[in-house]
Formats: structure tokens, C-alpha cells, sequence
């Protein structure tokens, strides 16, 4: 077993450490390609208009300067052309990649490249923890219950341009009520928060808050289930395609 580790938070992130750990139990190769410094909310973007350089930290340990899917792509298409991975691992991202925040997350996007190329991929993230804690994140779940969840989900086969996207609660490893497969949620935009606030100098600024979970009978989203202390593991598919619309287009263009 070939694994290929990246994540979106950089070569020197706690949670791709962590997510070294996790993995080598199942991997009679682990290799290391992740962007060189914290790419956060980068999404799917692909560095087109500058040059992108790697840098060897140690036998198949490599950093991009460029972006999660730039980091994806140098593996696949340059340092292990000749022996690609069985599957893709990226995270433990040092946040929550829940909801319609899967279309932001470099983590996740990351992950679809792999899924693009026709590799298995899983992402993987921590959501944060209560005010007041290290760093905002507990890596107790994920450390807790990681191996668990990969162990049950490397090997197992996906449909083609799919991957799965597994998020740990922010609680104690005892506290975590199990694992549940579940939908991608989303949250209700039109009552998204904006903080305004004076910097010193007495200019305004903004930040972005989130919507409100939109509920779902029997809690059946990623949202809802990490709200309910479990693990949350959705499959994601790649082929936007709105299906229910075809007809209706169709018609129109008849």
C-alpha cells in the first residue's frame, strides 16, 4: 500500500503529523507532498501565473509553493509518475471541512484532485474546539478515532470521481458518541453574519461569520451529526450535474 499525504495547512502542520501517524500502520510506503506554507480556503485554485518550486525535506518528504491541488498534481504528475499512490490522504486540517465549506476547503479540494486522477482520496478534519482551548482545535478525536475510521476506509472501493470526507467532534476522545455516515449539510445564507468593527486607526473592517445549520429530519448531515458528538463520514461525488433539471432545460431548448 502507496499513500500519499497533503493537507492545506502546510508541510509543518500539527495535522499532518498526526495524520502521518494514523497512516503509517497501513502503509508499506508513505509519501509527503504538502504546500509550504498555510493555503486555508484555497479551494480548488491551480497556480497558473507564477512558477511553482519543491523543496525535499527527507526520503519522500516534499513541499510545494503553491496550493493543496498544485501540491496533488506535482505528486501525481512529477514525483511519483512512475509509482502512483493507491490512495490519498489529506488533513488532519486544523478546522471543520463540513457543509457547503467543502466547495472553500483546500483539504478537500485536494482530495478531489486525487478523485479527478482517478486515485481513491479521503479528507479528514478536526473541528475546533470552545473558546479557550490551544490553537481553538482538540486533536483528541482525530488522534482517538482516526485509525479506526481509515482502517475501515482504505481498500474499500469508490465509484469513479468520488471521495469521502470525514470530520472529527471537537470533544475528548471519551466523550465521542461513534462514527455515522452521513449527507453533506448546508447552512442558510440569508442570515450569514458579518462583524464590522474600527481598527486603531478608525477604519472599518469585516469579518465573515456562518449561516445557520439548515435541520434536517433524524439529523442526518455532516452538521448535525458532528452537533451530536460523532464522527461525521460523507462520500462526496465529483459530477455537478443538477440531474432533476435536464428535462426541464431540455424542453426549453428543444
Amino acid at each position: 500500500m502507496r499513500i500519499l499525504l497533503t493537507n492545506d495547512d502546510g508541510i509543518h502542520a500539527p495535522g499532518l503529523a498526526l495524520l502521518e501517524r494514523l497512516a503509517a500502520p497501513l502503509a508499506e510506503e508513505l509519501w509527503l507532498v504538502a504546500p509550504a506554507e498555510e493555503a486555508s480556503g484555497a479551494g480548488h485554485s491551480l497556480t497558473l501565473t507564477r512558477p511553482l518550486r519543491i523543496r525535499k525535506h527527507g526520503p519522500r518528504r516534499f513541499s510545494v509553493t503553491g496550493t493543496p491541488t498544485d501540491a496533488v498534481m506535482l505528486a501525481l504528475g512529477h514525483l511519483m509518475k512512475e509509482a502512483r499512490p493507491d490512495v490519498i490522504l489529506s488533513g488532519v486540517n486544523r478546522g471543520a471541512n463540513l457543509g457547503e465549506d467543502v466547495t472553500y476547503s483546500g483539504t478537500v479540494s485536494a482530495a478531489m484532485e486525487g478523485a479527478l486522477a482517478g486515485v481513491p482520496a479521503i479528507a479528514l478534519g478536526q473541528c475546533s474546539a470552545a473558546p479557550g482551548t490551544r490553537d481553538g482545535v482538540r486533536w483528541e478525536a482525530a488522534e482517538a478515532r482516526g485509525g479506526e475510521v481509515l482502517a475501515r476506509l482504505v481498500g474499500t472501493p469508490m465509484p469513479a470521481r468520488s471521495l469521502v470526507n470525514v470530520n472529527f467532534p471537537p470533544l475528548a476522545a471519551e466523550e465521542v458518541r461513534g462514527i455515522k455516515v452521513c449527507r453533506q449539510g448546508f447552512r442558510d445564507y440569508s442570515r450569514l453574519k458579518i462583524v464590522e468593527r474600527t481598527d486603531p486607526r478608525g477604519f472599518r473592517y469585516y469579518w465573515f461569520g456562518t449561516g445557520e445549520t439548515v435541520e434536517t429530519p433524524g439529523h442526518r448531515t455532516d452538521l448535525e451529526v458532528i452537533a451530536d458528538g460523532f464522527v461525521a463520514v460523507t462520500p462526496l461525488h465529483l459530477d455537478l450535474t443538477g440531474d432533476e433539471q435536464l428535462a426541464a432545460l431540455g424542453a426549453r431548448f428543444a
